[in-house]
């Protein structure tokens, strides 16, 4: 094992408190990754008639119709959402932390937090969740769970849903490019359409849950600020470095204590400040968390 890595679990073994800050780099090692083969099982068709060659950018294309736009999105979201992750980083990642006082705060919108069993009342989820609709305009600050909707948008398109929530399409036939106009999501409140429940600018609806663990993840950290704490760092770039990395190494320079770590496929860099408090390793996380629980 990696002398960095064994620093890294001797750190979590003998710290009071844990909290792990996760970005997208974590699913993409997870296996939830949006190019390649796992774009072509799912989104081929839409690839030939469009020319994207990742579900990302299928995701700002400027459909024709809204039951195109949800023919895409709903496939999109069921297999990022509702599918289990292709590898079991997430649950090895439990089975790290689950006997330590910990919370997770995390940019990802995926829910694979949750689904490996972490406890929801110390989930911070600050950008949103593929499970959940909001009224497109904002009326209200009130999210609806889309589980049932998704559901039947993908099936509508010809997909059946095996084990672990797989979508497969019977061999031999084409799926269905949009979705019948009766399962168009309109917001309960007001008759606007409703859209997915992602930050992505002003009308994004922070709603109870949101509230709640906002308050939550505060109050975690003002108990822990003098504490002994790893501040786990999991996959997080530049995007949005306020929410995770800037705010983790502030706490780590505050706190004597605490012990900075990083994984990443690039070792990152860290203020000198704080630099002989941190462990940076670079390279494929899944591997690292893997090791980390052996």
């Amino acid at each position: 094992m990696d002398e960095k890595v064994l620093r890294l679990k001797e750190a979590i073994e003998t710290a009071d408190a844990v909290i792990i800050g996760a970005g997208a780099g974590l699913s993409t090692a997870a296996g939830f990754v949006y190019t390649g083969e796992r774009f072509e099982r799912y989104f081929s068709d839409f690839s030939r008639k469009y020319g994207f060659r990742d579900m990302y950018s299928g995701g700002f294309f400027p459909y024709p119709s809204p039951a195109e736009f949800w023919a895409y999105w709903s496939r999109y979201i069921w297999i990022n959402r509702y599918m289990d992750a292709p590898k079991s980083t997430y649950s090895d990642l439990y089975r790290l932390v689950k006997d330590k006082d910990y919370f997770v705060l995390t940019t990802n919108v995926d829910h694979c937090f949750q689904k490996a069993g972490f406890d929801k009342k110390r989930l911070f989820y600050t950008q949103g969740d593929y499970g959940l609709f909001q009224c497109t305009e904002s009326c209200c600050k009130k999210t609806w769970d889309n589980e049932d909707t998704i559901r039947k948008m993908v099936l509508a398109q010809g997909f059946t849903i095996g084990e672990n929530n797989e979508l497969i399409l019977p061999e031999g036939m084409e799926a269905g490019m949009t979705i019948p106009g009766d399962l168009l999501p309109k917001c309960p409140n007001c008759g606007r359409p409703l859209t997915m429940n992602l930050r992505s600018d002003s009308r994004f609806v922070e709603d109870e849950g949101w509230q709640e663990a906002a308050v939550e993840y505060e109050a975690w950290l003002t108990q822990h600020r003098d504490r002994k704490v790893v501040y786990l760092e999991i996959g997080v770039g530049y995007n949005t470095p306020g929410i995770i990395k800037y705010n983790f190494w502030q706490e780590v320079y505050r706190n004597k204590n605490a012990v900075y770590a990083c994984l990443n496929m690039e070792e990152d860099r860290v203020p000198e400040e704080i630099a002989g408090r941190s462990i940076l390793i670079g390279g494929d996380s899944a591997r690292v968390i893997t090791e980390l629980v052996s």
